[in-house]
């Protein structure tokens, strides 16, 4: 239960939304910028690539909290510069993570790994990186 008040839960939650907006804005700047790939296009493919490979397209859009006609639209345009591939499915489509896909994860990974860490873990000292972490799995557990 909290112990926050009215007003009080009003400025940390609009502290916490600034601070998040503020570190989204940077790493995603730098990821998009060293990729070349557009955010939501880096979204699917670390998606993809966090669940070995391959999703059917409505788990892909459920993970990504997404509109299923704005992933099939986006996943259009991944097609066609041979980053992912469909294939229909008696019950369903899957979308596959191509080699060209891999080879951009491969090659941001690491400046999504620097720009996190330059823009919130050096921010942060190692018990509070721990307590970030404790506190964000807390609030996710629902």
């Amino acid at each position: 239960m909290s112990t926050v008040g009215g007003g009080e839960a009003t400025e940390l939650w609009l502290r916490w939304k600034r601070a998040y907006e503020t570190v989204r804005a940077n790493v995603v700047a730098e990821t998009t910028a060293a990729s070349g790939v557009s955010e939501a296009e880096l979204s699917v493919l670390v998606a993809l690539h966090e669940s070995g490979g391959s999703l059917r397209q409505n788990a892909l859009a459920a993970a990504l909290g997404w509109d299923r006609t704005r992933l099939s639209h986006l996943l259009t345009r991944m097609v066609n510069r041979g980053y992912v591939a469909r294939a229909k499915l008696p019950n369903g489509v899957e979308v596959t993570l191509r080699p060209e896909g891999r080879h951009v994860i491969d090659a941001t990974l690491p400046t999504l790994e620097t720009a996190t860490r330059r823009h919130m873990l050096d921010r942060l000292g190692p018990d509070d990186a721990k307590t970030l972490r404790a506190l964000v799995d807390r609030l996710l557990s629902g």
